[in-house]
């Protein structure tokens, strides 16, 4: 990390890191560790999570953006937490939490049956390379994950520049049970709630066109 990161984690951590319970592994979540929501955030809210958030721009800019909402970034890159810490404290943010952990982990140990909103998963890693393509975080076994973390009617929203990734999303998600489209033809629209980085830059300007996807959690 940079020196201003190293400064972020060490003087920001108590604030904006979640102390999750570890497993067995250093991001893992010990299993059964379930939280009680309102103490961490200091109240009830509805609550939007984030995987693989990065350095936080589009979370950090949801968060100002809707200070009645408990926001949730979780990643395993501690960089990119440490920028997320720093951008948020300049920000002013105090609705924001970040976890250093597995995203599945924290959907089925941690977060209590039911309590997410809307869960965003952005621009994950593509693992382009044929050999590579199973270690894709929307796959069959997401799913029951995911919707077990979301509130009926909750929502499961997706985007990415690697069109074989998007066509794989999709049809995961449109086979899933418990999910239902959200959006007509073959892709929803771009959701404005999302800022455009300078990583959706890059792939625009290489010639990746962005896909958006956007799927309900069916009621039980």
């Amino acid at each position: 990390m940079s020196d201003a990161q190293d400064r972020a984690w060490a003087e920001l951590s108590d604030r904006f890191l979640w102390a999750v319970p570890r497993g067995e592994a250093e991001t893992s979540i010990e299993p059964g560790a379930v939280a009680d929501l309102a103490s961490v955030y200091g109240r009830a809210a509805p609550l939007i999570v984030e995987i693989g958030s990065g350095q936080g721009h589009a979370i950090i800019h949801a968060a100002s953006s809707r200070p009645e909402v408990n926001f949730l970034a979780i990643e395993v890159f501690r960089a990119g937490l440490a920028r997320t810490m720093l951008d948020a404290d300049r920000a002013g943010v105090s609705n924001l939490r970040l976890a250093e952990a597995n995203a599945p982990e924290v959907l089925q140990h941690l977060l209590p049956a039911a309590s997410v909103d809307e869960l965003w998963v952005f621009f994950p890693d593509p693992w382009h390379k044929k050999k590579h393509t199973k270690r894709r975080l929307i796959a069959p076994e997401f799913t029951s994950i995911a919707r077990g973390a979301l509130r009926p009617g909750g929502k499961l929203r997706l985007a990415t520049d690697w069109e074989d990734y998007a066509k794989q999303m999709r049809t995961v998600l449109d086979q899933a049970d418990g999910f239902s489209r959200d959006f007509d033809g073959e892709w929803a629209e771009r959701f404005d709630g999302r800022v455009l980085t300078a990583f959706e830059r890059k792939g625009s300007r290489v010639g990746r066109d962005i896909r958006d996807l956007t799927y309900v959690a069916d009621s039980a």
